[in-house]
């Protein structure tokens, strides 16, 4: 029997995320509260609807329409959504999710993200999806992390396999999403990647990593290939 074989013949159900405080250095993750964390998001999503483009819900005409959006997604039994707060000011610059969780077979899905242009391409946007995919694998030990998007956001494509997903193909006429057709462009990361992931992600966040204006030395992507 193989090491695989054997190793699934005593898997047992996980159990699936709760919504905790998760803290990094650049980021802090903590379960979203619509009563904590509109305001801030709503300042920093007015006047930018394109950040709602490729998501199933948005854009919100007004604060009260956001808000009564956030106290959804709080109460939710099929996700569980963590604002995301930039440690630098404290303020509510995104949020993310642990969706179509799978504890039996040990599958999850981060989704449903919204990054606020100021949270977009920088070291804490990097950072809360390595808490994220850090907690999955090593807190509550799940197997398959997966990234899906639709086939035409390309940006978010890109963001899968920088952040070490692999691409595993796309599902034709997958879903229909505000009234348009959307093709699903499928990722993942498995526990046995992960460590090799974890390794490229700790080396990319390290201060060393960064010049005096906070540009980075080497890329994610390029010290994933370094690390063996």
């Amino acid at each position: 029997m193989s090491e695989t074989q054997q190793y699934l013949t005593s898997w047992i159900s996980i159990p699936v995320p709760r919504p905790i405080a998760i803290h990094g250095r650049h980021v802090m993750l903590e379960p979203l509260n619509a009563e904590r964390h509109t305001a801030d998001l709503w300042r920093a999503v007015h006047g930018h609807d394109e950040v709602w483009t490729y998501l199933a819900d948005g854009p919100y005409a007004s604060e009260p329409e956001l808000k009564i959006a956030l106290e959804e997604k709080q109460v939710s039994t099929n996700a569980v959504f963590f604002a995301l707060l930039t440690e630098s000011n404290g303020r509510t610059e995104g949020y993310a999710s642990y969706m179509r969780m799978d504890a039996a077979n040990g599958v999850i899905e981060v989704g449903n993200i919204l990054l606020t242009p100021s949270l977009q391409r920088t070291i804490a946007a990097t950072e809360a999806m390595y808490l994220m995919a850090r907690h999955i694998f090593e807190d509550l030990g799940y197997r398959r992390y997966e990234w899906k998007c639709n086939a035409n956001n390309a940006p978010s494509r890109r963001a899968a396999l920088r952040l070490g997903f692999t691409f595993e193909g796309v599902f034709r006429q997958h879903m229909i999403v505000k009234g348009q057709n959307r093709d699903t462009a499928w990722f993942s990361m498995l526990d046995t990647e992960w460590p090799r992931r974890k390794a490229a992600f700790e080396a990319w966040l390290d201060p060393t990593n960064f010049d005096a204006q906070g540009q980075q030395i080497k890329g994610l992507v390029q010290l994933s290939g370094c690390i063996s």
